[in-house]
């Protein structure tokens, strides 16, 4: 097996030909003045770096689908300071011709070290209800797995496995510290910082190309989280109906405002809080990755499409 290049490091390859495999996390046929070519977003466990065929653009689309492994000639080009490939010839890959691990991309964190963290903020849950909510729900081994290797996003923030539970954490880190400065509920803030994502478990697939499911496109991860923890208080006796509303309310209303999908405005002071150390987590996470992914002698990040800007790169 010839040996990998990074995404990350194809800027040492700048005005070079490189042959290699990636994974097409993103695909799509345009117009441009020349007639059709095909965008694509590349991947491996680095990173992802953008790629464009700009000869016979349909027949090379119809050789693979979004989500496999390509093999692909190419030239290595700086655009306006991003580094890209112009691809000139791909073909599907088999299985047999590389290692999936090379093309998934993880946490930084090992994932024992984030069960432990998760578990650690559960112990300091001291309402009892609250308490069993939490274990009502991740105390389901299966789930519980499949929490611990689901991605936070599709494309911005955390947009890795273990990337949820991560973002979870760190959110509940942002409300521990927000609660000694005001006058809420620890722990009502880490109930909802655990739980406010939990439905994108079932949000977004499980492949190698993080993508919707149908009820993540169709319901969406705050109805989801929302359903999850109604079933979860039924199934325990003399739950207050008053506690699972204020647990409700943050989980529908965490992402702010009616424009970002939030199903409702936050209405308390622990939702406020908690939207706000969700979206610092978020947005900050976001525009690390961004850049990260700069090549070195890079003064501007890529152009950030979800907030409209490019990001200085600052060093000092």
């Amino acid at each position: 097996m010839e040996e990998h290049i990074l995404a990350n490091d194809l800027y040492q390859y700048e005005n070079k030909e490189i042959t290699g495999f990636y994974l097409a996390a993103e695909k799509e046929l345009r117009e441009g003045k020349g007639g059709q070519y095909l965008r694509m977003k590349l991947q491996d466990r680095s990173g992802q770096v953008t790629a464009n065929v700009w000869k016979d653009a349909a027949k090379a689309a119809a050789e693979f689908d979004k989500g496999d492994v390509i093999k692909i000639q190419a030239q290595v080009v700086n655009f306006k300071g991003q580094i890209q490939l112009s691809i000139t010839r791909l073909r599907f890959a088999d299985k047999s011709e590389y290692e999936i691990s090379h093309f998934v991309a993880r946490s930084r964190f090992e994932p024992e070290f984030l069960a432990e963290r998760f578990w650690g903020f559960v112990d300091k849950i001291e309402n009892e209800y609250l308490n069993k909510l939490m274990h009502n729900i991740f105390d389901d081994k299966e789930f519980f797995t499949r929490y611990l290797e689901a991605p936070a996003a599709k494309g911005w923030h955390h947009n890795y496995m273990s990337g949820l539970i991560e973002h979870s954490i760190a959110v509940a880190s942002l409300c521990e510290f927000v609660s000694t400065q005001y006058p809420v509920s620890l722990d009502l803030m880490l109930t909802g910082a655990l739980l406010h994502d939990v439905g994108k478990v079932i949000e977004y697939n499980d492949k190698t190309s993080i993508d919707f499911t149908d009820e993540g496109r169709l319901i969406g991860h705050l109805s989801i989280s929302d359903q999850l923890a109604v079933e979860a208080a039924t199934k325990i006796p003399g739950f207050p109906e008053d506690l699972l509303l204020n647990v409700r309310h943050l989980i529908l209303s965490h992402h702010g405002e009616y424009e970002k999908a939030s199903v409702r405005l936050p209405q308390t002071l622990e939702a406020v809080l908690l939207h706000q150390c969700d979206n610092l987590d978020a947005q900050a996470t976001g525009v690390s990755q961004l850049l990260a992914a700069a090549p070195p002698d890079a003064v501007w990040s890529e152009y950030d499409k979800l907030n409209n800007r490019y990001y200085r790169i600052v060093r000092i």
